[in-house]
């Protein structure tokens, strides 16, 4: 070891036991994390005992102590760290870590862009880690708001730039979209952290590997997918060797814009998106789906996804398990999936969260939609009476204390009735489905008329999509 080496071990313990001498008095393990650039610090101190954590502001002069640290790294190895962390027990033992920026920062120990550029001012490198190039070069090259994507829609246009027909890459967007909820309610059902996730009109996907996508679904049986790779080769080339960024918008339509593309983006790590439309796939420069696929869920065929579903419903799965795996992805990708069909794979003591499974599948669209319990009758008229009070109308004629509600198939007509022996054209009649959905008519159009239109409405939200290539919609 060097005599420079050994200088900067004897100076981080040194920094270690000065900040014991400034803890509190009693405690068994302290753990300190010191961030610099040369125009930015950060320090945070705690020590622990069996029962409580003391947080300790480093003096300034051990905060000098440790920037010295780091100047003399430099001098030793050419590149300073980034983060110096140092845990003691109360033994006496010492342990010293130090971050070169390997993996991403912690949010609160991650400084403005301009503080690692004045820093590499200072002490050049000869590369970055990949998310640290893009954070400090990326300069929102990556970002596609909907006016310059219609920009450059209109550019290609005019240039003759077309997007790549993507064979036989992904899966077909309506199978991989009830695929990737069929994963996601897997995940969910056992109560993991991990695994992909479902919102209205969005897949989410972050790997235990800091990959990841999303997969947002448009109206008019359109899909974007998005997102990137850890260490993507075309990234690394473009912020650390000044090559191109990759067009990955190359012939790309106006719709695909920030509103539906991964987050990354925003930082410049976007290394992959595809689009949906006219039931294929296309792409500009983007790398082929088997070089993307650590940053996208398991979703490439059937077996894949009954395998993994199978494997997290038992630790070693038995051919039930897998038929129960395979018929839940059959029905997810027929948008009839039941309670039932999850239980049939995981189960239903209890040990298996079902409900919230489940909810994977239906803010997906891919639920058996079953008709809503009854409304009850008091419930009708009180919705309808809030209606007419929220309107500021004048009920002189109509008092709301005598309403009353006849019930038809999916609802009720609510309304109050004509004193005997009058006669009124246009009295208002209202009707409540057991959604809770109000409509409002009168008596000039006929009951049984507008109770077959607003039966046929209330249906139709109560019909489930059937999912396959060339579908026109989600669960809508």
């Amino acid at each position: 070891m060097s005599e420079s080496a050994d200088r900067a071990r004897e100076l981080a313990h040194h920094i270690a036991r000065r900040l014991v001498v400034e803890g509190p008095s009693r405690w068994t393990e302290m753990e300190a994390v010191f961030a610099m650039t040369v125009s930015a610090d950060f320090a945070r101190v705690v020590f622990f005992d069996d029962e409580r954590s003391l947080p300790v502001e480093p003096s300034a002069s051990v905060v000098a102590l440790v920037r010295e640290h780091r100047e003399l790294s430099a001098r030793i190895d050419g590149e300073p760290w980034w983060r110096m962390l140092l845990r003691v027990i109360d033994s006496g033992e010492i342990a010293v870590d130090y971050d070169f920026g390997d993996e991403p920062f912690p949010d609160d120990q991650l400084f403005p862009p301009e503080a690692y550029s004045a820093d590499l001012d200072e002490y050049p490198r000869a590369s970055l880690p990949v998310w640290l190039a893009a954070y400090t070069g990326h300069g929102d090259r990556q970002r596609r708001s909907p006016r310059q994507a219609a920009e450059a829609a209109r550019a290609d246009r005019a240039d003759k730039v077309w997007s790549e027909l993507a064979r036989n890459e992904f899966p077909d967007f309506p199978q991989m979209w009830a695929r990737w909820a069929t994963i996601s309610a897997a995940f969910v059902a056992v109560g993991s952290q991990w695994g992909p996730r479902m919102l209205p009109a969005l897949g989410w996907f972050e790997g235990s590997r800091r990959s990841g996508c999303t997969l947002y679904a448009l109206p008019g049986d359109r899909a974007v997918l998005s997102g990137g790779l850890w260490n993507a080769p075309a990234l690394d080339a473009a912020y650390n060797d000044g090559a191109e960024l990759p067009r990955l918008f190359a012939g790309a339509p106006d719709w695909v814009a920030d509103p539906v593309l991964n987050p990354r983006t925003g930082t410049g790590l976007l290394s992959f998106c595809y689009w949906w439309e006219g039931d294929r796939w296309y792409r500009g420069e983007s790398p082929s789906a088997e070089q993307c696929a650590q940053a996208v869920p398991g979703v490439w065929t059937v077996g894949t996804v009954s395998g993994i579903v199978a494997k997290l419903a038992a630790d070693r799965p038995a051919d039930q398990h897998q038929r129960a795996a395979q018929m839940l992805v059959s029905v997810a990708e027929q948008g009839v999936v039941t309670r039932d069909a999850l239980a049939h794979v995981f189960g239903d003591d209890g040990r298996c969260d079902i409900d919230s499974a489940l909810y994977q599948f239906s803010v997906a669209g891919l639920t058996n939609a079953m008709p809503p319990q009854e409304l009850p009758q008091e419930q009708a008229i009180l919705r309808v009476r809030q209606y007419i009070e929220t309107q500021d109308w004048d009920i002189t004629g109509y008092p709301l204390s005598e309403l009353v509600a006849d019930r038809f198939s999916i609802g009720w007509m609510v309304y109050v009735p004509v004193p005997r022996g009058e006669m009124a054209i246009g009295r208002a009649i209202f009707y409540v489905d057991d959604d809770g959905v109000l409509e409002q008519s009168s008596s000039s159009t006929a009951p049984s008329v507008f109770i077959a239109a607003f039966e046929q409405r209330f249906r139709k939200r109560h019909t489930p999509a059937i999912l396959g290539p060339g579908s026109g919609s989600i669960g809508s």
